[in-house]
């Protein structure tokens, strides 16, 4: 799947950067002694299992054995930011050597408010917009961590809806308008979509309860299609909103492929599990000694184009065949 110049100069530059300061991992041996990680999320452990399992799977091949010398605390907000302090304070209470924050903003802003010395692992979309570091270079004192740079690639997710609803119009839009890049985010969106011949309805969703409301009002506006914002809050809640849009026979466009998984029709974003797992390597370095704030964020480098051919078929869609040749992954 063909990325943006600019995404695709950027992935480059960290590519270089990364292989200048990242050796392979794996030929060194883990560090010495046994070690306590936390790991916490603003989400639910359920969303979560294919995660925690690719990042599990990194620790191994570092040699990290949980029980033998890893013991990994995991806490969850269960899409409740207001948990996320009182979370972190049991984490901080086990005394652990480093913080896995994932999530996004809401996870990272609590760790941060809690420790500044504690080495931090984070996983968000956009450091720089979300104002978590000022540099992906050098981001300084206690923190790096990995982007998604999920809102980027809306563009070409309209794009690819647009191919696959070649006569479609009317397009709802759910996003959270809490997320710091939302604003900016939506004007994009919705310019995108004028150029590519979509109205754009929006909806605000900030929570489950806020996604329970929105849903029955999307069913009675009579849209062609649905767009999810790219936003963790969304991504938990992927079971109820593919489930909607099949019920409701909605063609959807998401940003993990874990919503196609589940049934929707097609989505183009960054591999999760591959980030989690590359998420470990930093752990590693950590505990061998490397300062956080000296390790760049990195950039996902991996991509996945995902058609759901049996969620076309139930929408009497027919799939391209130049869309079909360019997925990375075809669901049967």
């Amino acid at each position: 799947m063909k990325i943006s110049k600019y995404l695709a100069a950027a992935v480059t530059a960290m590519a270089i950067v990364m292989a200048a300061v990242v050796p392979a991992a794996a030929a060194a041996a883990p560090a010495p002694g046994k070690h306590r990680i936390a790991f916490v999320n603003v989400g639910g452990e359920g969303p979560n299992v294919g995660n925690v399992a690719a990042f599990r799977d990194g620790m191994r091949e570092l040699g990290y054995i949980e029980g033998r010398n890893l013991e990994i605390e995991f806490r969850w907000g269960n899409n409740n930011p207001s948990a996320l302090p009182a979370l972190v304070s049991e984490l901080l209470a086990t005394k652990p050597a480093v913080i896995v924050s994932t999530g996004g903003p809401p996870t990272i802003k609590a760790v941060k408010a809690a420790t500044s010395t504690i080495p931090v692992v984070f996983i968000t979309g956009d450091p720089l917009v979300e104002g978590i570091v000022t540099s992906l270079a050098r981001p300084g004192g206690n923190l790096t961590g990995f982007s998604v740079l999920a809102n980027n690639l809306d563009p070409k997710r309209l794009e690819l809806l647009r191919q696959l609803l070649p006569r479609a119009k009317r397009l709802a839009m759910i996003s959270n308008p809490d997320r710091p890049s939302a604003e900016a985010n939506v004007r994009i969106v919705v310019e995108a979509a004028k150029g590519l011949g979509f109205e754009v309805q929006q909806w605000e969703v900030r929570d489950a309860a806020e996604l329970t409301r929105a849903l029955p009002q999307i069913a009675e506006a009579k849209v062609d299609a649905l767009f999810i914002g790219a936003d963790p809050v969304l991504g938990f809640e992927r079971e109820r909103i593919v489930a909607f849009a099949r019920a409701n026979r909605l063609p959807g466009v998401y940003f993990w492929k874990e919503f196609a998984e589940l049934g929707g029709l097609t989505s183009f974003g960054t591999s999760l599990p591959e980030i989690y797992r590359r998420a470990a390597m930093y752990v590693d370095k950590i505990l061998k000694g490397a300062k956080p704030g000296e390790l760049p964020i990195e950039l996902p480098t991996k991509f996945e184009l995902v058609v759901n051919r049996t969620a076309a078929k139930e929408l009497g869609i027919e799939i391209p065949k130049s869309l079909l040749q360019r997925a990375d992954v075809v669901i049967n």
